[in-house]
């Protein structure tokens, strides 16, 4: 079972979603609604172990607490974040209308993930490049589908269920580096679910939310092939372009974090202490520097969106995990002085995955590396070991108990033998 991506994806969502639970956006929004709170159906994982919400609710929370570490999964043809609004919104409908069995999570979870990233696909580059943040603007749609398939819904209402996602279009991508970016896929998670209920008791929406002169296609993109990309549902698996992030930033960064690390251990190697590094250029992909060319960023969330920052820590630490991202991390006075110290240019011949790097030391020695494939990608993918620790990390940080966090991992990679997917919650 650990070896198939739908297992993979929620697995790598669950740890997220534990690990960010106690970051302080995720934490803002649990005691700012706390008042509006309805009947406790959902669990909000990670939180003091396990407390319940209502489902909204903890469909919010919990797409806030998987994102917010910007470590949760990646579709690398859209850079969509997939699993974050979809499971969400899946594992709170689940818990309040029990027991839902682990092989109808995992059809719903596919269902929602295939028609969040086909949507996506229709409408890219051109959608992201105006300024929408894509999983927030496509994770609606998504989780509706998914929660609409798990709830059985016939095809009007699916409709009907789709088109009242469509017209809440959520996610300005002006909002990175501050705690609206994981306020996104929350909110598409609620959205979707909302949706769901309302078309399955009758709610109304336009037949053609997607696709019509004035629906959502051609509102949030001057250009799309949406007919193509709905043709190609069940014929073309996006599912199988989910990739897992090694590292808790933006995934463009990877490629610098990967050759940084492999250089601070050339580095020892040799006997030089990174405090001797005089000079780093990076030649990367066009796009790193328009999403992550923040010059110096300001705490940790800004840090995320800095290649500069990622690959400071990288040469510093031989590690860019979530302590790296902290707000004392970034100020840290050797990351700054070797955050200051890199260069980074742009090169449309690289792939977004791949970068060279050039570290001069006193002395005038040189160190190279390029990498052709980051870690992470669908080259060079995680193995199930790595995504067990990343898991067990994130999870240890929250839950401080390793037999909790051994049960926890065990229950997730069994999510498909689960007969009721609610019993999975209790053990997060």
């Amino acid at each position: 079972m650990r070896g198939k991506i739908q297992h993979k994806s929620f697995y790598n969502w669950a740890g997220c979603t534990i690990g960010g639970s106690n970051h302080e956006a995720a934490k803002i929004a649990r005691e700012s609604l706390q008042p509006f709170v309805g009947p406790s159906t959902s669990s909000v994982l990670g939180y003091q172990g396990c407390v319940k919400s209502d489902a909204q609710h903890a469909a919010l929370f919990n797409g806030i607490a998987s994102h917010v570490h910007d470590f949760d999964d990646t579709h690398l043809k859209t850079i969509i974040h997939p699993s974050g609004p979809v499971c969400s919104a899946l594992l709170a409908y689940a818990e309040w209308k029990r027991p839902v069995s682990g092989r109808d999570f995992i059809v719903a979870l596919v269902a929602g993930i295939e028609v969040e990233c086909k949507v996506g696909l229709a409408v890219w580059p051109n959608h992201y490049d105006i300024g929408w943040h894509i999983t927030g603007t496509t994770g609606s749609i998504g989780a509706a589908a998914a929660v609409g398939k798990l709830m059985g819904l016939d095809v009007p209402a699916m409709q009907h269920a789709i088109g009242i996602a469509a017209t809440q279009v959520v996610g300005l991508r002006d909002m990175f580096g501050s705690h609206t970016k994981s306020f996104h896929p929350g909110r598409a998670a609620q959205c979707g679910l909302l949706s769901a209920i309302l078309a399955s008791n009758g709610y109304t929406s336009s037949m053609q939310a997607l696709e019509s002169k004035r629906g959502w296609a051609n509102v949030v993109s001057t250009s799309n092939d949406l007919s193509d990309q709905v043709n190609s549902l069940g014929k073309t698996w996006e599912i199988s372009e989910n990739a897992f992030k090694p590292f808790p930033c933006g995934i463009v960064c990877h490629p610098i974090i990967d050759g940084c690390i492999q250089l601070h251990r050339e580095l020892k190697n040799a006997g030089i202490d990174v405090s001797e590094v005089e000079d780093i250029q990076a030649k990367v992909h066009p796009l790193v520097l328009e999403l992550t060319g923040k010059r110096q960023p300001q705490d940790g969330l800004q840090g995320k969106f800095s290649v500069y920052h990622s690959g400071a820590v990288g040469l510093v630490y031989a590690k860019a995990g979530v302590a790296q991202y902290a707000d004392s991390a970034v100020k840290d006075a050797l990351v700054v002085n070797i955050r200051d110290k890199m260069q980074a240019t742009a090169d449309s011949n690289l792939r977004a995955d791949e970068a060279i790097l050039t570290v001069t030391v006193k002395g005038g020695r040189q160190f190279e590396k390029h990498i052709h494939h980051a870690v992470g990608s669908l080259e060079v993918p995680m193995t199930n070991e790595q995504l067990e620790e990343k898991f067990k990390d994130q999870a240890m940080l929250v839950l401080g108990d390793a037999k909790v966090v051994d049960r926890a991992s065990v229950a997730c990679w069994n999510l498909e033998s689960a007969q009721d997917v609610a019993e999975i919650a209790s053990v997060l």
